[in-house]
């Protein structure tokens, strides 16, 4: 409501110094000032439109479930890439854990994966290339 008093002030000022500067002698009929507060008032308008459908789009999409991701059932968990056009794909479908193997043309399921079994987690910390590994063996022994 707020908003709406503001703008209807300002229509009415503007109103108002667009009728006062028509007895004053100028060569536009209207001063620079009132043609700027009506222009700048336009611009308030316009922008305020925009947001309210802004916001009314907002509100309209997450209501309806087509477009809204309201249920979120199924959710990417992690994906790593095998190749070029092949990847892993770990998907979490209604509390049920997913591996699946991708590729250009097809998706299969690797395996079903139970998340209380224990995981084996590889050690990262290892060096990741043999010319590495060489690297960091000939750098700690004395020549």
């Amino acid at each position: 409501m707020t908003l709406r008093a503001a703008l209807c002030s300002a229509l009415v000022a503007t109103a108002q110094l667009a009728n006062a500067s028509e007895g004053l002698p100028s060569s536009g009929g209207m001063s620079l000032f009132s043609s700027f507060m009506q222009m700048a008032l336009a611009l308030l308008v316009v922008v305020g439109l925009i947001l309210l459908v802004y916001y009314g789009t907002t509100r309209l999409m997450k209501s309806v479930p087509a477009f809204g991701q309201v249920g979120r059932l199924i959710r990417v968990l992690e994906v790593r890439a095998l190749g070029p056009r092949k990847s892993l794909v770990l998907v979490e479908v209604g509390g049920e854990y997913l591996l699946l193997a991708s590729t250009d043309n097809q998706l299969r399921l690797v395996k079903k994966i139970d998340m209380l079994e224990e995981i084996e987690v590889l050690d990262e910390t290892a060096p990741r290339s043999p010319f590495l590994a060489f690297l960091n063996k000939s750098s700690s022994t004395p020549t």
